[in-house]
């Protein structure tokens, strides 16, 4: 039912938004002076009127109805008035899963009569929202096509109406942002109760297996964070090595001496390479490129591991080949076409050109397109999973496993374990330590730039 309102709620957007147009012409033609707007701002702005009201209800309707057609529900089971946050969940859970149909067991008559309100109050607030919505939709259309006159500022109307949209969008950004700080300080912060903050960050050991119940046999457990910093480290350097030169280099070939031919059908090929899922390469390291590292290793007398470092950084450096080549050819691009002229007739080579005035003129692209390249090698999961390990060593041998800090986030999330042990706030800790890294990547590449950026 929500897709059917909202289809009509568009449908009768764009039916209002033409009649207002034909009716601000009409309207134009039958007066002597100039009218304020043009006959398509009167036709989005009944648009607006139509559409923007009833959509905004419809979603804080939904926000809002589940969780209150829940705590209806929940009055009306007498086992739920003493039950515990998380046991009123999976009554819920086992009322919603009678109520669709989908119970693998026979309900008790509680339940059963639960499911049958759950699914009668779905029903009426459904119909509910849809005459709202509807009714709102409707009054917003008369609205708008009563508004329609001459001299009416539609054009105002509706760039204040834009201007609110961005404004909106950009508190929605700022919010998302902070609710995800907010989120991971306070979960580190229990983490940090559990475990010193000097043993997480100075610690040389990284051991979270620890017993979750009594009867459980497993570790003390050890959370150094160091060894997983360091394998992120390794593994992303040995990335950039490889990604760095080879992207930066093929971009200066594709702008500055290849055939035009050529670089229009390289380019797109180098767009779909960049998005190749990184499961694909997972799957091209553990089966071609670890193998022949390993054979590679003991050809040469190396005691090679099944999984390294090296296999996981050549084949992510492979895959943010084709990010770093994209943005730094655009960046290249961009530069305008007379400083290159100025250049050469000033009696420089090609190759000066391109180092001296170039790429000095592109540097912000080219860094944006490595730090971007470079983020993406440190948030990578899959291909270190699957090529690198689970094991945090401390080691720059490359053909040794290591693992990562979102290998490791991953691993600290897997199974029903409830988020009240160190075990599984250690998560967060790491997600908070990830996002300093980046955060510090962001400050480093905005003061290179502004230190080596050439003005023109």
């Amino acid at each position: 039912m929500t897709g059917t309102l909202v289809l009509l709620i568009v449908a009768l957007s764009i039916v209002t938004a033409v009649l207002a147009s034909r009716r601000a012409i009409f309207a134009g033609t039958a007066v002597s002076g100039k009218i304020h707007s043009r006959p398509v701002y009167h036709g989005l702005n009944t648009a607006i009127w139509a559409g923007v009201p009833a959509l905004l209800i419809v979603l804080i309707w939904l926000f809002a109805q589940g969780s209150i057609i829940d705590r209806m529900v929940l009055s009306t089971i007498p086992s739920a008035s003493t039950a515990t946050a998380s046991q009123q969940a999976l009554i819920m859970s086992e009322v919603r899963q009678n109520a669709t149909g989908l119970a693998f067991q026979a309900p008790s008559e509680e339940i059963k009569t639960a499911a049958e309100a759950y699914r009668s109050l779905q029903v009426t607030a459904n119909w509910a929202m849809f005459a709202v919505a509807a009714a709102v939709a409707v009054a917003g259309a008369a609205l708008g096509l009563r508004a329609v006159a001459p001299r009416f500022r539609a054009r105002h109307a509706v760039e204040r109406a834009v201007t609110i949209f961005m404004l909106f969008s950009s508190l929605v950004a700022i919010v998302t942002t902070a609710g995800i700080v907010a989120s991971l300080v306070f979960e580190a912060g229990q983490f940090f109760t559990k475990v010193p903050f000097y043993e997480f960050l100075f610690g040389l050991r990284w051991e979270p297996q620890i017993a979750m119940r009594a009867d459980q046999v497993a570790g003390q457990g050890a959370f150094g964070v160091i060894p997983v910093i360091f394998g992120t480290i390794v593994i992303s350097m040995i990335a950039m090595i490889v990604a760095v030169p080879i992207g930066i280099l093929s971009a200066i070939y594709l702008t500055e001496y290849s055939p035009r031919s050529f670089r229009a059908a390289v380019k797109p090929l180098l767009e779909i390479l960049a998005g190749v899922p990184t499961v694909v390469y997972g799957f091209f390291a553990v089966l071609t490129v670890a193998p022949a590292i390993r054979n590679l290793g003991t050809s040469i007398g190396i005691d090679a591991s099944p999984n390294s470092s090296l296999a996981a950084g050549l084949v992510m450096g492979i895959m943010i080949i084709p990010l770093i080549s994209s943005l730094s050819d655009d960046a290249l691009a961009a530069v305008p076409r007379a400083m290159r002229d100025g250049s050469l007739a000033l009696g420089s080579t090609k190759g000066e050109t391109i180092r001296k005035v170039l790429i000095p003129a592109a540097l912000p692209g080219i860094v944006g397109g490595v730090l971007l390249a470079l983020s993406r090698a440190i948030g990578e999961t899959m291909i270190v999973v699957m090529a690198a390990g689970l094991i945090a060593k401390m080691t720059i041998n490359p053909f040794d496993a290591v693992t990562t800090v979102t290998v490791q986030i991953v691993t600290l999330l897997t199974g029903d374990a409830e988020f009240d042990n160190p075990k599984t706030l250690a998560a967060f800790a790491l997600g908070l330590v990830l996002f300093i890294m980046t955060l510090i990547l962001n400050i480093i590449a905005l003061r290179t730039v502004r230190k080596y950026r050439e003005k023109y």
